[in-house]
């Protein structure tokens, strides 16, 4: 089910092409078994997965929230039983407050330098300790090299990369507590590259050369700042000379309390 929203958005390269071609099946493939095992402990009402990549139903179905939905620029040409809106991701049409799980599957990556915006969205939109997972292209590693072999290359489009420790900053700038961020995918960027992922190989990789990653997966929490007021010092009550009172200052005092 589509419902349209806003249709105004600019059109931007589509990388389903490149998720289409062996190379890209392979990520997808990798990336869905990571999503699997990074929403299995996250539960609530809603999952809100931001942009397309591959299938509408390629990560919402691993979702453990009691309802997932996807918001994107553009209507899939395929929805299934998903539930799809058409808006603009750094002004979305949710309630603050409201979504349990927000997924961004590499939708920084082709946020147009409005990538500070569509995090302060994901800000409103979470519930206090709301769970926020994004899959990013790592900058460097083995696809650093990538412009100087023919036919390698990143997914059309995808041209606001954003690094790990990059986005860590930025969330904790929100007062997000970052819980997890896994580097994987150590492959070249060869688009007739057919071999499925070596476990092996990406362990290896992620133990000993985890800058020569190509992608990266950060799980972060949303915390909540709360005003606690103290309760004042016991005081004596102020001594009475002719008849007035000596002066006494009342200030309230205010602790922040964060919870992790």
């Amino acid at each position: 089910m589509t419902r349209n929203i806003d249709d105004s958005s600019q059109i931007r390269p589509e990388p389903g092409q490149w998720l289409e071609t062996p190379f890209g099946q392979v990520l997808l493939s990798q990336e869905s078994r990571l999503i699997e095992e990074a929403f299995d402990g996250l539960f609530g009402e809603q999952c809100l997965q931001l942009g397309y990549w591959g299938d509408s139903n390629t990560f919402v179905r691993f979702a453990r929230t009691q309802r997932a939905a996807i918001i994107g620029d553009r209507a899939p040409a395929e929805a299934g039983d998903v539930r799809i809106a058409v808006g603009r991701l750094h002004r979305l049409p949710v309630e603050s407050a409201s979504v349990d799980v927000v997924f961004l599957p590499h939708t920084l990556d082709y946020s147009d330098e409005r990538s500070h915006a569509i995090l302060r969205e994901v800000d409103r939109v979470l519930t206090p300790h709301g769970h926020l997972v994004v899959l990013g292209f790592k900058p460097g590693g083995l696809w650093s090299l990538r412009s100087l072999v023919p036919g390698a290359g990143l997914p059309p489009g995808a041209g606001s990369l954003i690094s790990d420790r990059q986005l860590s900053d930025w969330l904790q700038l929100l007062d997000m507590r970052i819980q997890s961020v896994t580097r994987y995918f150590f492959r070249w960027s060869l688009p007739g590259n057919k071999r499925a992922s070596s476990p092996t190989w990406e362990a290896r990789g992620r133990r000993f050369w985890p800058e020569l990653a190509a992608c990266y997966m950060l799980t972060a929490q949303k915390r909540v700042v709360t005003l606690t007021p103290m309760k004042k010092p016991w005081r004596s009550r102020p001594k009475v000379v002719g008849g007035i009172a000596e002066p006494t200052t009342r200030v309230s005092r205010i602790r922040f309390d964060r919870h992790r």
